[in-house]
């Protein structure tokens, strides 16, 4: 296994390793296999695009929102905060 995707809803993988652009990675979800070809290098821990994400779109992993694409991503495409804006870990304070 080279990536993890766990939920229908998930747009994005994550892999379990070093992965090379152009490498073409297969994932199991929920029964279906799918294939991605990767457009970027993916380190270890990081996510790559399963499905087309538009801009102002939701990031989904493990079945959750974790941001908003600041930008199209394609299948393949590394999904970071390059193209991501993030909302798990935003804490609002009021005094």
């Amino acid at each position: 296994m080279d990536a993890i995707v766990f939920s229908e809803k998930d747009n994005v993988a994550t892999a379990v390793k070093n992965l090379s652009k152009g490498e073409e990675v297969q994932l199991n979800l929920e029964n279906k296999t799918l294939k991605v070809k990767l457009n970027h290098d993916i380190p270890f821990g990081h996510k790559f695009a399963v499905k087309e994400i538009n801009k102002g779109s939701e990031v989904f992993k493990y079945g959750e929102p974790i941001g908003v694409a600041t930008e199209d991503i394609k299948i393949g495409d590394y999904v970071h905060v390059h193209n991501v804006s993030g909302k798990r870990g935003v804490r609002r304070y009021t005094l």
